[in-house]
């Protein structure tokens, strides 16, 4: 491109440096558009790999995007000024952004661009004003600064809104396998490839409380699927006991407590939920102590034993019976060294080195049980269901309500009800 005539630099102002650039610049340029195009064009396939080839949907996006480009600074320079081309490079970059690729190659090829356009600019540009050569230069750059930020702002934009529908289908799919009764294998298939969730063969669910998070909420690895905006936050972890999970899982759940249900095939999710949800209440209730995360499959035999309170209730106050008419401090004593004498197989020696006092004093003590039980003691499926009551009973004393304190009864709150315990 050659300039025929000096063109006298414009002032404004303003520091738009397209405002020092006169418009009739543009017709000068206009005729060299296509041969500036495809030198752009060959330069950027030799610098950028994924522009290299010569046909392709890369080649064809890149002849639209100089060409493009290239027309729109000739229009800005006649029009001094005016605004970038938002839209039509936001398109380019969310058309990116929707075939997966990066944005790399992309901002590449329009900072190669731009040093050429500059290249040959300044090289025909040499009996112009230098205030408006000066002025050319930076509007070169400005402009490729600018389509290059539509881009990226498209291409975002598209993420984010992938992300978000991703998120959306992956919590359609955590409702569905949550769902009791459980939905089939098929459509939990159907669901997870739309939500780009490799099916495993067996999964976990952790039934979440953080009603007292204070801090962000936890962060997960990517293929467990989480819902904390749920009534009751939820998560399923595919593939449990695989190599590395736990550790995995117990860094992700150091900051909130949770209760992990049991492994479980797929469809089964929610039964896994379910008994993570029924610990989690034993949890919140003081029956079962947390100290980090909580596995169900540490304390089945105390779910069993909660499945039923009032049965329970009721099996406590007929085999521990016996202890009613003696005062509170009594009944603990008792109760305590019945219930050791029976895990340790009726041994008086191994009772006293578990409360830590002295064998004759647990020999007194198994005396007044002798006396009190009888020939119960004898039976061994009634000495089962007293170990079965006095493990119960120990569990409730360390979840005692305040309100309960000193009154010989506590009160837990199950499901609604009130469900009173008798001290014995």
């Amino acid at each position: 491109m050659t300039a025929e005539a000096s063109f006298p630099a414009r002032t404004r102002p303003d520091q738009n440096p397209w405002a020092h650039i006169p418009s009739e610049l543009a017709e000068h340029i206009q005729p060299h558009l296509q041969p500036l195009a495809e030198e752009m064009i060959a330069e950027i396939q030799s610098q950028v790999r994924e522009y290299s080839r010569g046909d392709g949907p890369y080649a064809t996006m890149l002849r639209t995007i100089v060409e493009r480009a290239l027309q729109h600074f000739v229009d800005r320079i006649a029009s001094s000024g005016g605004p970038p081309d938002s839209e039509f490079f936001q398109t380019i970059g969310r058309g990116e952004a929707g075939e997966g690729r990066s944005l790399d190659p992309l901002q590449s090829a329009m900072r190669i661009g731009g040093l050429v356009a500059w290249r040959r600019l300044s090289e025909n540009a040499y009996d112009l004003d230098t205030r408006v050569i000066a002025a050319l230069g930076e509007a070169v750059f400005l402009h490729q600064n600018e389509i290059a930020k539509s881009a990226a702002e498209g291409y975002h934009q598209a993420r984010a809104a992938v992300a978000g529908e991703m998120q959306r289908r992956r919590r359609r799919l955590l409702d569905l396998m949550l769902t009791d009764p459980s939905a089939g294998p098929e459509a939990i298939a159907d669901l997870a490839a739309a939500a780009h969730w490799q099916v495993p063969r067996t999964v976990a669910a952790v039934a979440l409380d953080i009603r007292h998070q204070d801090t962000r909420p936890p962060a997960f690895p990517p293929d467990v699927l989480s819902d904390l905006s749920r009534t009751q936050p939820s998560l399923i972890i595919p593939d449990p006991d695989g190599p590395g999970r736990a550790q995995l899982v117990d860094r992700a759940l150091a900051d909130c407590s949770g209760v992990i249900g049991p492994t479980v095939p797929v469809t089964e999710a929610a039964r896994s939920m379910q008994l993570a949800r029924q610990i989690l209440q034993l949890v919140q209730r003081g029956v079962i102590e947390a100290h980090g995360v909580v596995r169900c499959v540490d304390h089945m035999s105390t779910l069993i034993l909660f499945q039923d309170e009032t049965l329970l209730s009721s099996l406590a106050e007929l085999r521990l019976a016996p202890l009613a008419h003696l005062r509170n401090s009594q009944q603990d004593r008792l109760a305590e060294t019945l219930l050791a004498w029976l895990q340790s197989g009726r041994n008086a020696n191994e009772v006293a080195m578990r409360l830590h006092v002295h064998p004759q004093t647990v020999r007194y003590r198994l005396r007044q049980l002798e006396e009190l039980f009888g020939d119960q003691l004898l039976d061994p499926d009634l000495r089962f269901e007293l170990e079965i009551v006095l493990r119960a009973r120990r569990l409730q004393q360390g979840s005692s309500s305040p309100s309960g304190a000193g009154s010989g009864e506590g009160h837990r709150a199950v499901s609604g009800e009130v469900i009173t315990f008798r001290r014995y």
